[in-house]
């Protein structure tokens, strides 16, 4: 009988009602999480900036997520190996609750992203107000219709007062005040009624219709989303719809976890911000704010890094042993390892499928991500492994799949439409990012293998063949100038054909071993040609606090951006308790993992399998 696991409380956000597309995603996950950033056993999102990972939307049938763990990855398996610090470890249990993980953009200004006001901008109050052509009971039922709860599945207002600008005036505030909803005039009777009704399918993806903008006000409307539990794209998703537009009109600085409460900002082409502000009237786990106009949208990798708020419960550690910890974390920092989201959660890694790719041998890319695999899946997903197995035929394994847009259907739809003797086509079928995730995931298990033999090798200094940046360009210490560095200065490369190595590397080596040549990074599809990148050895957090509180399993400790404009009082830490939690700040820059500056803390695997084993052995 598999392990009970923690059932993690929700959180309170916004008003909380009923939004059809978000209620079943929004239900917070039982999964006890770890990681930063991704994790399906398919290639996870892209992200821009990859200190966090987007949790999982798999849920399993059957079997519990600690079943389907005891098959995924460990850190050993990714080359995560070594510590910076001598200070004695501890245990704890991280993403107990999305709660505990509070992300917190820093724009490129500088400046840590905050949601704390949700009026609207002055220059848009002063645009014509349409509320007055509305009734409050027509309001209400505009309201109710918004929300799905008026099962008439419209509203009918009758035009009294019959004009062309009347009903003009009539059609705009509704499309205003209660996004979503899309209007026209019908007439019965011999009297004209505008019709309000819900807006769906390529209707909503439609161009929305141009209302006046202002020539002297920026083309951009900037805002800060608040988010729980959600991750960016999904959320982005959830507006584009309510807003009845494409989801490429919004920009952002990078994306954001899933399993955390997370504050970002995004921007949006000639959308205004009184538009914006309606939709806090029906979205659950979203709150936007802070709206301004700008002439430019946002760009990604703009922003300079995230502050981290993290909760660890359950924590073994005495006070003295976390002095320690958070001592070194500030001043000597963590590996820049790449996290355990970055290489999938399953029996198959993703950086396998890399290797593969990178290998040109496309029956085996097939292989690993269509087989049967052991531990807990969606039943479906089981039933189309093993028809692929049985036949080999895609066009029956897909049928398998009631959601055809997940890797293993988009593959199977390519193997379909183009056959097995043409897998480069059909692989194509998946998107580019989720393509170049897997490569990546390859480069990633590679750095991290040889950052730690090279640790192992040479300890935390630098060392005559070590590579360090002067601007973009990488250099080779002699022994002379190692003296005058440190290992903050070091980076090592992602394998490519456009990186040096360290002399003293054994970058060939183990690239030889996985039947690739070190000398030949290009592939013939030019999208898995790998031209490399350097990436610093060591990261040395800014902004490190922390506070050890007693505490009750459930109890939260983060005082919310969203509590606060609530007014509701901020957590209260007691002198005594059942339990004990770390609550630790620390702000990172883009392209680091947040996992990795915990893991440095707590010396302790910060992969699922070995977070769900320390949940259902701490939950029982």
């Amino acid at each position: 009988m598999a392990e009970p696991e923690p059932v993690p409380v929700s959180v309170q956000v916004g008003e909380k009602r009923g939004c059809p597309e978000d209620e079943e995603e929004d239900t917070p996950s039982k999964k006890p999480r770890v990681e930063c950033d991704h994790g399906n056993g398919r290639p996870p999102q892209q992200d821009e900036e990859e200190q966090e990972g987007e949790a999982s939307d798999e849920e399993e049938d059957g079997e519990t997520f600690a079943d389907m763990m005891k098959h995924g990855l460990t850190e050993l398996d990714v080359g995560i190996l070594k510590y910076v610090s001598d200070h004695e470890g501890f245990s704890g249990i991280l993403k107990e609750r999305y709660s505990d993980f509070v992300v917190h953009e820093i724009n490129k200004q500088g400046k840590i992203v905050h949601l704390d006001d949700l009026s609207i901008p002055t220059e848009a109050e002063q645009q014509p107000d349409e509320s007055d052509v509305l009734t409050e009971e027509q309001k209400k039922q505009l309201g109710e219709l918004q929300l799905f709860k008026n099962k008439e599945g419209n509203v009918a207002i009758e035009v009294i007062d019959d004009t062309k600008e009347k009903r003009t005036l009539v059609h705009k505030a509704i499309k205003t005040q209660f996004p979503g909803l899309e209007t026209k005039t019908e007439e019965k009777d011999g009297c004209k009624f505008i019709v309000a009704y819900h807006a769906a399918g390529k209707k909503a993806l439609a161009a929305p219709r141009k209302h006046f903008w202002p020539k002297n006000r920026g083309s951009f409307c900037h805002f800060v989303l608040y988010k729980e539990n959600k991750d960016t794209m999904d959320a982005i998703n959830v507006l584009s719809k309510f807003l009845r537009l494409r989801p490429n009109m919004f920009s952002y600085m990078g994306t954001k976890d899933k399993r955390a409460i997370t504050v970002q900002e995004i921007a949006v082409h000639k959308i205004t911000a009184e538009r914006l502000a309606h939709l806090n009237k029906c979205l659950m786990n979203l709150k936007l704010g802070n709206f301004c106009y700008k002439k430019h949208p946002l760009k990604l990798g703009e922003l300079q890094g995230n502050h981290f708020t993290v909760v660890i419960r359950n924590i073994s550690g005495t006070d003295e042993q976390v002095h320690q910890a958070m001592t070194s974390l500030r001043q000597t920092g963590f590996i820049n390892y790449y996290g355990m989201q970055r290489f999938g959660t399953t029996a198959v890694p993703t950086h396998q499928v890399g290797r593969a790719i990178l290998k040109n041998d496309w029956n085996e890319v097939v292989d690993l991500i269509l087989k049967p695999r052991p531990g807990a899946e969606k039943e479906f997903l089981v039933r189309c492994r093993e028809e692929w197995a049985k036949t080999q035929d895609p066009e029956a394994a897909l049928k398998k799949l009631p959601n055809k847009r997940c890797v293993e259907g988009q593959l199977l739809r390519g193997l379909s439409m183009y056959g097995k003797k043409n897998i480069v086509t059909a692989f194509g079928l998946i998107p580019r990012n989720n393509r170049l995730m897997y490569i990546h995931s390859y480069q990633s298990m590679v750095w991290n293998t040889m950052v730690s033999r090279r640790i192992e090798a040479f300890g935390l200094k630098a060392v005559e063949g070590d590579l360090v940046l002067k601007g973009t360009t990488a250099h080779v210490l002699s022994a002379e100038d190692a003296e005058s560095h440190s290992i903050h200065d070091i980076v090592m490369p992602l394998p490519g054909f456009d990186v040096i190595y360290p002399t003293h590397h054994g970058y060939r080596e183990l690239l030889s071993a996985d039947g690739l040549d070190i000398d030949n990074m290009r592939h013939k599809v030019k999208d898995y040609s790998l031209a490399g990148a350097y990436r610093r050895i060591i990261i040395r957090p800014s902004d490190v606090s922390c506070v050890v509180v007693f505490l009750f399993i459930m109890i939260s400790l983060v005082h919310t951006d969203f509590e606060k404009l609530e007014n509701k009082p901020a957590p209260v830490f007691n002198n005594e308790g059942k339990h004990r939690a770390l609550r630790m700040e620390f702000s990172l820059p883009p392209s680091t993992y947040a996992t990795m500056a915990i893991r440095e803390v707590l010396k302790l695997d910060t992969s699922i399998k070995k977070q769900t084993q320390l949940n259902t052995t701490w939950f029982n």
